[in-house]
């Protein structure tokens, strides 16, 4: 473990520690409304793809029916997609079904900052190149979050995610902390719109710097 991994880990365990004693009773107001809104359980257990390529459970809070993902457009979510619950799109929208991630910190499958986990269908259509978004820990708020997040074709968040790879530091890490406060106040980019555009070719802008 590198000395950035180390100071990275710390972050990690004091914000997540921090967080999930204040988001406590939210998080179980969130259950019960989730519950009672409809059929199945409040907690979304989905297995994506971690750091130098291993699988894990990653943990959401559940936004839509049960068996959502064997329905019309299948991993590809739309504003108006009926598969999503009332209480689903409340939590979308201000992006509080990602609280239970924090669990998945303090696990050591995430950290804080990080490229997004993806599934692994996607991860085997990577190149060489785009594998090296794996180097690290995936995050619950990342450096193509703060820059568009779904609004960005995937090989653009994708190159992103590698500039992040190569440029680690403390100070980009707070930056990107800083842009997600500001995500979060006014969310948009929430969802895909049913945007297959995995493979697409493009010419990625390139990253704005902090």
């Amino acid at each position: 473990m590198s000395g950035f991994d180390r100071v990275q880990r710390v972050i990690d365990l004091t914000i997540a520690c921090a967080a999930a004693v204040v988001v406590a009773p939210l998080m179980a107001l969130i259950a019960i409304a989730i519950r009672l809104d409809s059929r199945g359980p409040a907690l979304l257990r989905q297995t994506r793809v971690g750091r130098h390529g291993r699988d894990f459970e990653l943990l959401k809070f559940r936004t839509m029916v049960v068996g959502a993902h064997t329905m019309g457009d299948g991993w590809l979510v739309a504003e108006r997609d009926p598969r999503i619950t009332r209480v689903g799109h409340f939590l979308r929208r201000w992006s509080l079904d990602e609280l239970p991630q924090l669990v998945n910190v303090l696990r050591g499958d995430m950290s804080i900052v990080g490229p997004r986990p993806t599934l692994r269908y996607q991860v085997d259509q990577y190149t060489d190149a785009q594998r090296r978004r794996l180097e690290v820990r995936p995050g619950i708020t990342g450096w193509a979050q703060v820059q568009g997040r779904n609004t960005l074709p995937w090989p653009e968040r994708i190159e992103l995610d590698v500039w992040y790879v190569d440029h680690r530091s403390l100070r980009l890490e707070l930056e990107i902390l800083r842009r997600t406060l500001r995500v979060l106040v006014t969310p948009s980019g929430v969802y895909n719109e049913a945007r297959a555009d995995w493979g697409e070719t493009t010419s990625p802008t390139p990253p704005e710097r902090p």
